[in-house]
């Protein structure tokens, strides 16, 4: 079987990255677990695992579109420049994310302030939900709430959109949602301890350091796709192959 190192990337971006996640929705996962006290421990799970299901499912359609969009720029551009452009943008992006979430350069604050234009549309669907009552409640909070802007979704999207294949894409955002779950899931019983934890300043930069190992293997280690290299950067962008013929 082979495995797709792009998809256990994307998983372990996910995982690495959730330290941002937990401040990003800490807020909700609280609102999952508030009736802990009076219900079972178990339909805590249920629900925490519910929303989060809901949020995978809308990262991969997300990733989906991504890949979709990945794909028609073949239509007009020559397939390896489509594919060097992309590494070289997804790579610059998740070197980015690695030095917001380490907070020593927040420039993709401007990028979430942009998807915020839609959120503001679309968060009081999730609101409507709240209190959560139910595994229905629970799993539409979670679609509504893939749509979260964070920089951290963004920079996966746009790396995962480079494969130029809406299935893989998809795969790829599948499996970053899957990599969030561990801290998530954990944060539905140990938020404090949690937080704490993840607002420690070493923890964000060791965090940090790491997204930006994955950005520089994407620019030039083993996600580097070949034809980059027999492309100089300046050919990559304007090439005599450019477009497709």
């Amino acid at each position: 079987m082979v495995i797709d190192l792009n998809v256990v990337g994307a998983a372990l971006i996910g995982f690495f990255g959730s330290v941002h996640c937990v401040g990003m929705c800490g807020g909700i996962v609280g609102a999952l677990s508030g009736f802990s006290n009076t219900e079972s421990r178990k339909k805590l799970w249920k629900l925490l695992l519910a929303y989060n299901l809901g949020r995978i499912i809308s990262y991969s359609l997300a990733g989906v579109l991504a890949g979709f969009l990945g794909s028609s720029a073949l239509n007009f551009f020559s397939p390896n420049h489509v594919k060097s452009v992309g590494i070289i943008m997804s790579g610059l992006f998740l070197f980015a994310l690695g030095l917001y979430i380490s907070n020593w350069w927040r420039g993709l604050e401007t990028l979430e302030q942009f998807g915020a234009k839609l959120w503001s549309r679309i968060e009081p669907w999730g609101r409507r939900q709240i209190p959560i009552a139910g595994m229905r409640q629970a799993i539409s909070l979670g679609l509504i709430w893939g749509w979260l802007p964070c920089s951290l979704v963004y920079s996966t999207l746009i790396w995962s959109m480079t494969s130029a294949d809406p299935l893989r894409s998809g795969a790829m955002m599948g499996a970053f949602g899957i990599g969030t779950l561990p801290m998530l899931v954990t944060m539905g019983f140990a938020s404090k301890i949690l937080l704490t934890f993840t607002r420690h300043k070493k923890v964000r930069q060791l965090v940090g350091l790491i997204i930006m190992t994955f950005g520089l293997l994407t620019l030039f280690g083993i996600s580097r796709p070949h034809q980059l290299n027999d492309h100089p950067v300046e050919d990559i962008f304007c090439g005599p192959d450019f477009f497709r013929q």
